[in-house]
């Protein structure tokens, strides 16, 4: 069976460009059949002409670049620490430089606000790169009787994903970055001249890295032609959303706003093991303390048919769940989904019904996340998983 193009991109609008950021890299890959999405204020590529299983097999099998519209997020000041333990819920003080940390920050209530990666840039100065949602004002408003400054860096990010980026990163930065840095490792490197972000990180479940631009200061013209000049001998593509929400899907990856938001907390979402519930005075521990720490986020397989995005799972015609996101797996062979359960139970292994994109039902199997690759083994860089 072969993949589907997610429906986003034929049910589309006319919208005016002025309220929402244009990429700086937008002009050297937009054709007539690009359709773009809105994510953090930031026009991302939903689909971008391509054949999305062609692009899913480069990417597993050699190199793929992303432009994607993660947000950054400046936090710095005397009290950017203590400012940092309050808004998200894991020990933030012992972060060394150069190292990055998935960071979740809760409701008063528990639910999940946001989720993203903390990067600790030394001297006192910290970027929280965002997915989806309104974070300015929550650190705003949160930084009352803190001495921090939460700013607007402008850095816009490039993902470079693929078996064969370290290749592409290596040539790039003439060695500088090797099988040394590793998983959650950051810093600043040198790319035809310029200075800078990168860590070894990425939304695809593969061996990756992250380039972030830094304002005005960075040439992203330039930046993207040593790209594509370093890439090219590795066979690396430019790829849309639409292969990157595949691998995603696989990885177990959760979308904030798409598979959990404030109506769940982070146990709900599957997430509890980024939560240091020991540590006292985050925003929303005391309602965690007493949660159900049960999953509502799990996983089901289809052997012969894509679950319907945004369709129902029903258990003997009653309604007990919906589906947040779908795909086929080219990888494993069936048809992939998460599901929001609307109750915790014993749902693992399982079989219910989940309407298709066919429009019928079909037999699935609830299962655990991630897919496959549970230790993450894959970006890691040991390759016994590798295709």
């Amino acid at each position: 069976m072969s993949t589907s193009i997610h429906s986003d991109t034929k049910n589309t609008v006319r919208v005016g460009a002025r309220r929402f950021e244009q990429s700086p890299y937008f002009d050297f890959y937009a054709n007539s059949e690009t359709v773009l999405g809105v994510v953090a204020g930031r026009y991302y590529t939903v689909f971008n002409g391509e054949d999305p299983l062609e692009t899913y097999w480069t990417l597993r099998r050699k190199v793929v670049l992303y432009d994607v519209p993660e947000k950054p997020w400046q936090i710095e000041g005397p009290d950017a620490i203590p400012f940092l333990e309050r808004v998200f819920a894991r020990h933030i003080g012992n972060l060394p430089e150069g190292r990055g940390l998935y960071a979740i920050a809760c409701a008063p209530n528990g639910g999940t606000f946001m989720d993203g990666i903390l990067f600790n840039l030394g001297e006192g100065r910290y970027w929280y790169v965002q997915p989806d949602g309104a974070l300015e004002p929550w650190l705003v408003a949160l930084s009352d009787g803190f001495d921090v400054r939460v700013s607007d860096p402008r850095s816009r990010v490039l993902q470079l994903q693929g078996p064969s980026s370290m290749k592409v990163m290596a040539d790039l930065t003439d060695g500088a970055i090797n099988e040394m840095m590793k998983y959650f490792h950051a810093g600043f490197y040198d790319i035809g001249g310029q200075r800078l972000y990168i860590s070894r990180t990425g939304w695809t479940g593969e061996l990756g890295y992250e380039i972030y631009s830094e304002g005005a200061t960075t040439d992203h013209a330039r930046l993207w032609a040593d790209l594509m000049s370093a890439g090219g001998p590795h066979g690396m593509v430019y790829g849309s959303m639409a292969s990157m929400e595949i691998r995603r899907i696989e990885a177990g990856i959760l979308d904030n706003l798409t598979d959990f938001d404030l109506t769940t907390n982070p146990f709900e979402a599957g997430l509890g093991a980024f939560i240091d519930i020991d540590k006292e005075g985050y925003v929303g521990r005391s309602a965690l303390l007493e949660a159900d720490q049960r999953p509502l986020v799990l996983g089901i397989t289809c052997a012969d048919a894509i679950p319907e995005y945004l369709g129902t799972v029903l258990d003997d015609d009653i309604a007990v769940g919906n589906v947040t996101a779908s795909a086929w797996s080219p990888t494993l062979g069936f048809g992939i989904a998460y599901v929001r359960f609307a109750t915790a139970s014993d749902w693992i292994d399982r079989t219910l019904t989940v309407t298709t994109e066919a429009g019928g039902r079909a037999s699935c199997k609830v299962v655990a996340l991630p897919f496959f690759d549970r230790e993450k083994r894959i970006p890691r860089g040991i390759p016994d998983l590798a295709v």
